[in-house]
């Protein structure tokens, strides 16, 4: 008691809203000590000045100081302060003090000495406890300084709305379906009413609406009021064949009803050009029915044709349901063989299990008659290069019952072709490759790639399977595949070298001549195969010059 206590801070390290706690404890027995009452009070005040002078702070009894903002132990109370009489005193004398008021210095004495007097007077009134603090005063040279907290651009006022212009609210019906669009959509599309649209024929009008619909590019969606418009009309949009993939896109599939009219609308609608149909194998179009009638479209393009387009066909397997191209290997009744560690054609597991596909234990089922189908191709005794184009009377328009997915389609006309094959291979093994150097963002998905593998299995089976001239075209595969890995291998020891440009092309060269080089394959001069950028071309060695 009646002791300075100096704390271990600097006045500039304190926060705006730092608290003194000052808990009186008496001692309760050997180790052991009780709280007698505690109080808190801010080092600074309102207008963020530190607190200097003589202070009475009300003690709570029983309790420990409670240093939180909110405190519940504060060191005066709102509503006492409003009663008592020793407050309103102590905020004079601190304008006394900090020079507010007129000092004189006789009627200063008489004042204090009564304050002092009501001060005591109603502490001993009081039911509250109270400490008695003195807070030091700071001079300097005589001069007395006021202690300010300042922070830097702590002064800058900055505007928030109270009331903010967009107030955001929870949607507990953003995920439901909204009824009233379904019914609308039953009720457009006239489920129950199918019959009725057939003998609907647009006015003029309307008829130049449609046009502009079909005339769309394939990337445009449809509105929903497109859509019913196209679905009213169907029966009339039936003869134009450019029209089919507008009708598919307004189809909702997952409406059963709407779904079976769909379905039997493929079957009457004017078939559309092969080149029109590869829009129904993106990614829009999952419906299994919808992909293999595009199939039995494409099935009647010549091989020349479909070679323009074949790369995308190729990318379009990544829209194909991956558990049946994996149900259609595992039906085959074969293991992986036929592919080596690096997605390579392994001759040797070839010549060593010949693959026989054909029934099951349980009879030749509709699955295996189409792998069959699709994979096991006789060839007469044509030339390789002559393509075997289906022709267009078939009824396989119907494409709901078209055997064929995307993945036995391509490798059934790589079969027939050998420029078809050789570019169906790269493009697969491109697929295939495993890039750990690629980044995150642009790596193939592992299904994806997973999906391409089985794929290349397949075409391999298919190739190993079929008569002298399949097995022909697989070993000009294998040897291409050898070819490019060799060059490339050589491309890389060179680039590994620490030479300048010039010497690297001269070693370059001097490898590519050598006959006694470590690799596989002597460069200058090895049996002609098909050369892979151009299979009409075939190459058998390199010139270095």
């Amino acid at each position: 008691w009646n002791q300075w206590v100096t704390l271990p801070i600097s006045y500039s390290d304190l926060p705006r809203d730092a608290q003194l706690c000052i808990t009186i404890y008496d001692c309760a027995g050997p180790g052991r000590q009780i709280a007698i009452g505690g109080t808190t009070i801010s080092l600074f005040g309102k207008y963020g000045v530190f607190r200097q002078g003589m202070l009475d702070l009300r003690v709570w009894p029983g309790v420990e100081a409670d240093g939180s903002v909110q405190s519940t132990t504060p060191c005066k109370v709102k509503e006492a302060c409003d009663k008592e009489q020793m407050h309103r005193l102590a905020k004079l004398t601190k304008k006394r003090r900090n020079g507010v008021m007129n000092r004189v210095d006789w009627l200063d004495r008489l004042a204090f000495r009564e304050i002092e007097i009501i001060n005591e007077s109603e502490k001993q009134d009081s039911e509250y406890l109270y400490l008695t603090i003195e807070f030091a005063a700071v001079t300097l040279e005589g001069t007395p300084y006021t202690i300010v907290y300042y922070e830097k651009d702590g002064d800058e006022v900055i505007q928030h709305r109270s009331q903010p212009d967009v107030v955001t609210l929870p949607d507990y019906e953003i995920l439901q379906e909204n009824l009233v669009e379904a019914k609308h959509h039953k009720l457009a599309r006239s489920l129950r009413s199918g019959g009725n649209s057939r003998e609907l024929k647009p006015t003029s009008t309307v008829r130049d609406v449609l046009n502009t619909i079909i005339a769309y590019p394939p990337t445009t969606a449809l509105s929903t009021e497109e859509q019913d418009l196209i679905w009213k009309f169907r029966f009339y949009l039936s003869n134009q064949k450019k029209a089919l993939t507008k009708f598919v896109k307004c189809v909702n599939w997952k409406v059963p009803g709407e779904e079976r009219q769909a379905l039997e609308m493929l079957a009457l609608w004017a078939p559309p050009d092969p080149e029109d149909a590869l829009e129904l194998l993106g990614p829009a179009f999952s419906h299994p029915a919808v992909r293999r009638y595009a199939i039995g479209r494409l099935n009647q393009a010549h091989d020349d044709d479909l070679m323009l387009y074949l790369l995308q066909l190729v990318q379009a397997l990544k829209y194909e349901n991956f558990e049946s191209i994996k149900l259609a290997n595992q039906k085959l009744g074969r293991d992986n063989n036929y592919m080596d560690n690096n997605n390579k054609l392994n001759e040797k597991n070839i010549k060593e299990q010949p693959l026989q596909l054909g029934s099951g234990s349980n009879g030749t089922t509709n699955s295996t008659a189409v792998i069959r189908s699709s994979l096991i191709v006789e060839h007469s005794t044509s030339s390789e290069s002559e393509s075997v184009c289906p022709s267009s009377s078939t009824s396989q328009n119907h494409l709901p019952h078209y055997p064929m997915d995307l993945a036995s389609f391509l490798i059934n006309r790589a079969c027939r072709n050998s420029t078809l094959a050789n570019y169906l291979y790269w493009y697969l093994s491109i697929e295939c490759e495993n890039q750990p150097d690629q980044p995150k963002t642009f790596k193939q998905d592992t299904h994806v790639r997973e999906m391409y593998l089985i794929v290349m299995k397949m075409f391999s089976m298919a190739l190993a399977q079929g008569d002298s001239v399949l097995q022909k075209r697989r070993a000009f595969l294998t040897r291409q595949k050898i070819f490019i890995d060799q060059l490339v291998s050589l491309i890389k020891m060179v680039g590994r070298e620490n030479l300048n440009r010039t010497r690297k092309i001269d070693r370059l060269r001097a490898l590519l001549a050598d006959s006694d080089t470590l690799f596989k394959i002597n460069f200058s001069s090895f049996e002609p195969i098909p050369f892979p950028l151009d299979p009409e071309i075939s190459i058998k060695g390199i010139i270095p010059d």
